[in-house]
């Protein structure tokens, strides 16, 4: 891809948590065009999770992070216009019931994202909520729209977090395993409807996963990470063909193939 034309451009990211003795990303770079499908896979504690929370900001202040590019629409992620840049980006958290705020209704929530990031738009936010919820197939959303957190079960709580990115119509979407805390058939489903979602809007989407099957599924590229680095880069149709014996062990140890085919 021409680096001119991406949306996203990572070079040389590094990230270092304070105390820590070695950096948990090193040396990470991709880019991802609009309407992209990136994966990034690998075992826990490779630095998936952590190359979304550096794009998105969400590291302690006493992380370091550093790169040699890190831009976003032309927005440099490290600079000063870097709160306007990440209102077009969205992130759905692994554990969508910790990521909510337990003490506010889930419609009041969503309403107050879309009314943080599309401030004209405020006004209308518990109706774009519920036609949201409608959208992610949340069965009777005008109860859901009232409902707390610790009401929800988990495939319900992961429509609602969805939902919530999704109302602000973001250019990316970071996936951080979307769908590992539920059982299969319900993680089945949300991948789907994020697959719908995502391919009618036009969003481009980093996909963080353990399961190269699943990555393979809905990617159309992947980036293999181990001890904090990048070790290949390949399309996702052949990952059965993957040169780095990590990247085809990784592929022998991901069991959901009746799943994700």
């Amino acid at each position: 891809m021409n680096e001119s034309q991406a949306l996203l451009e990572v070079l040389a990211l590094e990230v270092r948590y304070a105390g820590a003795g070695a950096p948990s990303v090193q040396d990470v770079g991709f880019t991802l065009g609009r309407g992209e499908r990136l994966g990034i896979v690998g075992e826990s504690g490779s630095g998936k999770s952590t190359v979304c929370r550096a794009l998105m900001g969400l590291l302690d202040t006493r992380t370091t992070v550093r790169a040699q590019a890190l831009r976003f629409a032309g927005h440099d992620l490290l600079g000063a216009t870097a709160a306007t840049a990440r209102r077009e980006m969205a992130m759905v958290l692994q554990d969508p019931r910790v990521a909510l705020n337990p003490v506010l209704r889930v419609g009041e929530q969503v309403a107050e994202m879309l009314g943080t990031r599309r401030p004209a738009e405020a006004g209308n936010g518990l109706l774009a909520a519920l036609q949201m919820f409608e959208r992610v197939r949340i069965r009777d959303p005008q109860r859901v729209l009232r409902a707390y957190p610790h009401q929800l079960s988990g495939g319900m709580a992961q429509r609602v977090m969805l939902a919530m990115m999704l109302v602000t119509r973001p250019a990316l979407l970071l996936a951080d395993e979307p769908t590992s805390a539920l059982d299969t058939s319900v993680a089945a489903g949300v991948l789907d409807l994020m697959d719908e979602l995502v391919e009618e809007s036009g969003s481009a989407v980093v996909l963080v996963t353990h399961d190269l099957r699943l990555a393979r599924r809905f990617c159309d590229r992947l980036i293999v990470m181990r001890h904090a680095r990048v070790v290949e880069t390949l399309a996702a149709a052949d990952v059965d063909r993957a040169a780095h014996e990590y990247t085809r062990a990784l592929f022998s140890a991901s069991h959901s193939l009746a799943l994700y085919p």
